[in-house]
C-alpha cells in the first residue's frame, strides 16, 4: 500500500469499490463526532490530520452522511478549514447549517460563495450573526426577495450606501421590506427620508415619528443600541485566541513576528493571530489586548502601536479587521488614524504607562 494512502486515523485502501459504501459512511460519521468532541484539544497537526481525512471521506459519501458532517462542524470555534469550505458549497441541504453558523469560514470565503452559488445559499449566508458590507453588497445585489428582507432584517448586518439605497428602492413594491428596513436603528438621515417616501401609512407614521427625532439624538440613540446588543464578550467569543497564541508563540521562537508578519495576518483575516501577536510584541496580556482590540474607542491599541513604532498603513490595516470591521465606521477609523498620526511616541509610552495601572474593560 502507497504511503499516500496511509493516515493516522484511516485506510483509505479497504474503503473502494460497492462494498466499502457502508463503511466509508460509517467513518465519516465517527471521524466527524470525534473531531467534533476533542477540536479544543487537538494541535495544529491534528486538525490538519483531521481536515486531510474529512476532506476526502466527503467526497466518497452519501448527501445523508455529508449533511451530518456539516452539522457537527458548523458549530466548532475552530475546525478542518477545507472540509468546512467544500461543505459550504455543496447542495443546499449539506451547506445551510454551515453558512449559517460557522465562524470558520471567513468573510473570503462567504464572498466567493455568495457570488457563485444561488438564491438558497444566499438566503443561509443572510442568518449569520454579523454580516460585513463585502458580503451584504453581494446579498442585496444578487439575493431575491426573500434574501433581501432576511439581510435587512439581520441586527449584525452592516451595508454600504449603496446597497442600502438599492433596498430602499426594491421596498417602492414590497411592504414588508419597508417594514423590516423602518425597525433599523442604523438608517442614515437621508435613508430614512428616503424611506418615508414610498412607504406605506403605518411604515411611514413610524419613520415620521422616529424622523421627528435630532439628527443627533438619533445617531447618538443608534450606536448606543449597537454597542450594547454587540458587546465585548459576544466578538471575543467567536475566536479561538489560545491556539493562535501557541502559533505565534512558536513563530516568534523562530524570529518570525514583526509588523510584516502582523499586516500578513490582517491581509490573511486572521484577527486571533494579529491580537497574539501584538501581545507579544507589547509584552502585554493576551486577554488584556484582545479586549483592546474589540473597544469601540480603539485608544489603548493606538498608544500600543505608536510606541512600537508601527507605520500607519500598518495601523489602518488593523483598525479593518476582526470586529473593528463591524464595530468601527469608517469616520469612526479617520478619527483614529488621525488620533495615532498626532501622536508621539514619547507621548504614547507615557499614555500606556498610565492604562497599563488601570482596568480598560
Amino acid at each position: 500500500m502507497s504511503e499516500a494512502l496511509k493516515t493516522e486515523l484511516v485506510n483509505f485502501a479497504e474503503l473502494s469499490g460497492d462494498t466499502g459504501a457502508d463503511r466509508r459512511a460509517e467513518l465519516a460519521r465517527h471521524v466527524a463526532t470525534l473531531f467534533a468532541l476533542t477540536s479544543d484539544r487537538c494541535s495544529d497537526e491534528q486538525v490538519d490530520i483531521y481536515d486531510a481525512v474529512l476532506l476526502r471521506l466527503v467526497g466518497m459519501v452519501e448527501a445523508e452522511v455529508r449533511r451530518f458532517v456539516a452539522d457537527q462542524m458548523a458549530g466548532l470555534r475552530r475546525g478542518p478549514e477545507e472540509t468546512i469550505r467544500k461543505l459550504a458549497e455543496d447542495e443546499i441541504a449539506i451547506a445551510e447549517p454551515i453558512l449559517k453558523r460557522s465562524t470558520v469560514l471567513r468573510d473570503a470565503d462567504l464572498v466567493h460563495i455568495a457570488r457563485k452559488r444561488g438564491d438558497c445559499h444566499l438566503y443561509a449566508i443572510a442568518h449569520r450573526d454579523v454580516l460585513p458590507e463585502a458580503v451584504t453588497d453581494i446579498l442585496v445585489a444578487r439575493g431575491d426577495m426573500r434574501v433581501k428582507r432576511k439581510v435587512a432584517g439581520n441586527d449584525g448586518a452592516v451595508f454600504s450606501d449603496v446597497s442600502m439605497t438599492s433596498l430602499i428602492s426594491d421596498a417602492a413594491a414590497d411592504a414588508t421590506l419597508q417594514l423590516v428596513l423602518s425597525d433599523r436603528p442604523d438608517l442614515a438621515d437621508q435613508h430614512i427620508h428616503a424611506l418615508v417616501a414610498i412607504a406605506g401609512g403605518d411604515v411611514r407614521r413610524k419613520l415620521e415619528e422616529r424622523g421627528r427625532r435630532a439628527e443627533a439624538k438619533r445617531i447618538v440613540n443608534a450606536t448606543e443600541i449597537a454597542a450594547t446588543r454587540m458587546s465585548n464578550q459576544y466578538w471575543l467569543g467567536r475566536y479561538d485566541f489560545e491556539t493562535a497564541r501557541s502559533r505565534v508563540l512558536q513563530q516568534a521562537q523562530n524570529g518570525t513576528i514583526s509588523e510584516a508578519a502582523l499586516l500578513r495576518f490582517a491581509a490573511e483575516d486572521r484577527f486571533p493571530e494579529v491580537v497574539a501577536a501584538v501581545a507579544w510584541l507589547s509584552r502585554c496580556g493576551l486577554e488584556e489586548v484582545s479586549h483592546w482590540m474589540v473597544r469601540t474607542d480603539p485608544e489603548p491599541f493606538l498608544m500600543t502601536a505608536k510606541a512600537l513604532g508601527f507605520s500607519p498603513v500598518t495601523v489602518g490595516a488593523l483598525l479593518s479587521i476582526g470586529p473593528w470591521r463591524h464595530r468601527l465606521s469608517a469616520d469612526a477609523r479617520g478619527r483614529a488614524m488621525k488620533s495615532f498620526d498626532r501622536m508621539t511616541v514619547g507621548e504614547a509610552k507615557r499614555k500606556l504607562a498610565h492604562w497599563n495601572t488601570v482596568s480598560l474593560h
